[in-house]
């Protein structure tokens, strides 16, 4: 909201939610009759269009969103290097909210204002006169009616929330109140109607009208320079007629130049320019490598991930991950997806951050959780693992950690397959045993006397089983197997502790993967279920609580935080990816991976050192 909201600043739908979009259903409705109930030479291509129109609309920003989303998290050629945070992407999750009140004034063109039935798929005159409008009055309206919004009353009413986001993303471009979109697209329309009324109007102009401006308003809020130099040396007068996104960057840190809305020179000829557009163009341009010092490897779970990806949806990866959330209709695109996964043969950024003098990222496996459990898929996923080991290697990256599968045993023993076969590797693997254990150990309530310990075993479920014995607190065991391979790991003399039963009575359960539903309904009312896996058990109880997998509330301090991490919640990272930081900040050198742990007491205080800390 602005800072001080001013009338018409909700958007009429706002308190729908998610059924916003039912103010488009009678329209749409309407023109889906017509299509069925009208001989096919009766059909308005002019109104069916209408509706197509807005869902590329969508998808068109959305492939903006993605790519800058990934650029950011990549590119040298950033401009801004600062951070955005949760609050950005919630003021912006309603950048829909232009789209579906531009189709309801489509429409209503379309019913209600002269010459727009029936138009012809091209005409050149139109398209002509259309370019002159936009260039001359638009552009000329826009830009005073800008330097308007800067006066102090409307800035503190209307503006000031589009200005809030200093870092600008794609779809910064059209986060405003609902009353500065209503005057945006009264300056819009002038070329369309005009078009429309003196009969020059086409499809396609139309069309193209409102993807030149989505696609400058886009390019224009990115935060990395893309506009190549050669445009401006081949046509010099193009640097007068399309801005680049450090022109505008500038506007949002200096408020009080570079007004224009897409061609610059209104900006020139009255004095507004920013003389320091040309340099930080040039610079941004050039870039700087940034080499991070730690590095977390992390992979997709489920097939609907792809879309919780930082570089997915924004709205969807500011939220805890839930495989049950409605998207049936994107399941298409979730398949090609995973056809995608088998092609692709490297690892990819996804998300870029920094704590104190660290600068961080995560990069992605192209592999999901299912595939991880192919046998003939094992091969495949540790030379893409390899092949991220040695890329940050040949970076200068201090340390890797190995989130989720990517340090499973049966894969490549806890990383140790990558020791033996770079014996002199600089970086430093971790896996995060030692911090996960100490999130275990420090989850139980401190009274506890006796646990049971269920589920597939891991290197974590051996290091927490032996602490507990060695505090004499009992672990009680139900599966003969497992509790023969753990014995033989305990130290003989705390050995007692650990116990075979089918006694189920005991209200701390420390679970792993593979816990069946049949085991967590024999669990007393009431019963604390700590995963010690990476992965959350399926939630069968309601009577109960269940801990989260191993992970750390972050310090605030902790920047680019705008997305979670699988099913945490907000600023909550996994104990694997926690600990790789840790082990930078105390520039550690040693791995932890395959039989090697670092000392749990060591590390958690190292952790909260940091200000890291619980989250119970």
């Amino acid at each position: 909201m602005a800072s001080r909201p001013g009338l018409f600043t909700e958007w009429p739908w706002q308190r729908l939610g998610n059924f916003k979009y039912v103010v488009l259903a009678p329209w749409s409705l309407h023109s889906l009759y017509l299509m069925v109930s009208k001989e096919r030479k009766e059909l308005d291509l002019t109104n069916l269009i209408i509706l197509p129109s807005l869902l590329l609309r969508m998808l068109h920003n959305q492939i903006w969103i993605s790519l800058a989303r990934f650029q950011n998290a990549r590119s040298k050629h950033r401009i801004i290097d600062k951070s955005i945070e949760f609050e950005q992407v919630d003021r912006e999750r309603n950048w829909d909210d232009q789209i579906i009140f531009n189709g309801i004034l489509f429409y209503l063109g379309y019913f209600y204002l002269p010459g727009a039935t029936n138009l012809p798929v091209w005409r050149t005159d139109g398209v002509l006169l259309m370019a002159l409008l936009h260039t001359g009055p638009v552009e000329f309206l826009y830009y005073w009616f800008h330097r308007a919004l800067h006066h102090h009353f409307l800035y503190s009413r209307y503006h000031s929330h589009h200005h809030a986001s200093v870092v600008t993303e794609p779809i910064t471009s059209v986060i405003h109140p609902f009353a500065e979109h209503v005057v945006y697209f009264l300056l819009f329309s002038i070329p369309m109607v005009t078009t429309i009324v003196t009969g020059r109007a086409s499809i396609l102009a139309l069309l193209g009208y409102v993807a030149y401006i989505d696609l400058m308003n886009n390019m224009g809020h990115c935060n990395f320079e893309l506009v190549p130099k050669w445009l401006f040396t081949v046509f010099p007068p193009l640097k007068y007629l399309m801005y680049t996104p450090s022109f505008h960057s500038l506007h949002h840190t200096q408020f009080r130049t570079n007004y224009s809305l897409f061609m610059p020179f209104y900006d020139y000829i009255y004095s507004t320019m920013d003389k320091s557009s040309d340099d930080l163009y040039e610079r941004s341009l050039k870039g700087k490598e940034e080499v991070p010092d730690v590095v977390h490897v992390t992979h997709l779970t489920t097939l609907g991930s792809i879309y919780h990806l930082r570089i997915g949806f924004a709205s969807l990866a500011s939220k805890p991950y839930n495989s049950k959330m409605p998207i049936l209709l994107m399941w298409p695109v979730a398949w090609i997806s995973m056809l995608l996964t088998w092609i692709y043969s490297s690892s990819f950024t996804v998300e870029r951050n920094g704590f104190k003098k660290i600068k961080m990222q995560t990069w992605a496996i192209p592999r999901f959780k299912f595939q991880y459990g192919l046998p003939n898929e094992r091969d495949a996923i540790n030379d893409l693992i390899e092949k991220a080991i040695l890329e940050a290697e040949d970076k200068g990256v201090k340390v890797l950690t190995l989130g989720l599968l990517n340090q499973a045993n049966e894969l490549n023993g806890n990383g140790e397959l990558y020791l033996h076969k770079y014996p002199k590797l600089r970086l430093r693997i971790v896996d995060g045993t030692s911090l996960a254990a100490a999130v275990v150990l420090n989850s139980i309530p401190p009274e506890t006397k006796r646990v049971i310990l269920c589920g597939n075993l891991s290197k974590v479920a051996y290091r927490v089983a032996s602490m507990l014995c060695q505090r004499h607190v009992e672990v009680m065991m139900t599966r003969k197997h497992e509790y023969y391979m753990l014995k033989s790991q305990i130290p003989e003399s705390v050995a007692g502790y650990l116990l075979l039963s089918n006694n189920h009575n005991t209200q701390v359960w420390l679970v792993g993967d593979g816990l069946e539903d049949v085991e967590q309904r024999t669990a007393p009312k009431g019963t604390l279920f700590i995963p010690y896996s990476s992965f959350p058990p399926k939630k069968v109880r309601k009577d109960c609580t269940y801990c989260t997998t191993p992970a750390m509330k972050i310090p605030d301090t902790v920047e680019n935080m705008h997305s979670c991490e699988n099913w945490l919640p907000r600023r909550v990272m996994s104990a694997s990816r926690v600990a790789g930081i840790v082990h930078a900040l105390e520039g550690w050198d040693s791995h932890e991976c395959g039989e090697k742990i670092q000392d749990i007491d060591k590390m958690w205080s190292a952790a909260l050192r940091h200000g890291f800390f619980p989250l119970f």
